[in-house]
């Protein structure tokens, strides 16, 4: 049952995950992926050998929860109801910029493109667990609208793209490259609505949202 209350070990081995893979995280950009043991992130993390193992059998396993977690607003969260794209780009906008903001999620790029000469699978695992399932819930809602008839969408992979990038282009990637780029809440705010005007003004139709 989703509303059971979570038990005593329930919530002792969620914590136990939590610093799994909090530790995890910080070992792979300290000493990179191939270097960074799971023995060690046992003892970094503070449990047993046992205990790790149990949770997470491999290195790929645990990058695997980090991808997840570091995505985890994708899936907690429903799509706003289609009719009015204005209002629901705004929603999807909105949570994508707080998503890309989130400290998890820039650790998770680093490691990834650090690793990518020797380890392309991770970028894989990113860009399958990750990154693709929250491009296919944005390209959903966009069909969605497309049905609805407030948006004629013939290409619906280009339209989510489109969207998003134009939120990631300004407030993510440069933190990756550009030592100290902050971005103001106020700017991030000016951003995503910058982009949704542009989305409504290419493929908007006569109605509501238009």
């Amino acid at each position: 049952m989703s509303g059971a209350v979570p038990t005593y070990h329930q919530r002792v081995a969620k914590e136990k995950r939590a610093l799994i893979v909090a530790a995890a995280t910080a070992l792979f950009l300290e000493l990179g992926y191939d270097r960074t043991s799971l023995a060690r992130i046992a003892e970094s993390s503070g449990v047993s050998r046992a205990t790790l193992f149990k949770q997470f059998p491999s290195k790929a396993a645990l990058f695997d929860a980090i991808v997840t977690e570091s995505w985890s607003t994708a899936d907690e969260e429903d799509p706003p109801p289609a009719g009015n794209v204005v209002d629901g780009l705004g929603i999807i906008g909105r949570r994508y910029a707080q998503l890309l903001g989130r400290a998890q999620m820039t650790d998770l790029f680093r490691i990834v493109i650090a690793e990518l000469p020797r380890f392309p699978e991770l970028a894989h695992a990113q860009f399958a667990r990750g990154k693709m399932p929250y491009f296919e819930s944005v390209r959903s809602y966009l069909l969605a609208e497309h049905e609805a008839g407030t948006v004629r969408v013939e290409d619906a992979d280009l339209a989510a793209t489109q969207f998003l990038g134009m939120i990631s282009n300004y407030v993510f990637w440069p933190t990756l490259l550009v030592p100290g780029w902050e971005v103001s809440a106020e700017r991030v705010a000016q951003v995503v609505d910058e982009a949704v005007r542009t989305i409504a003004a290419r493929y908007a139709v006569h109605g509501p949202g238009a």
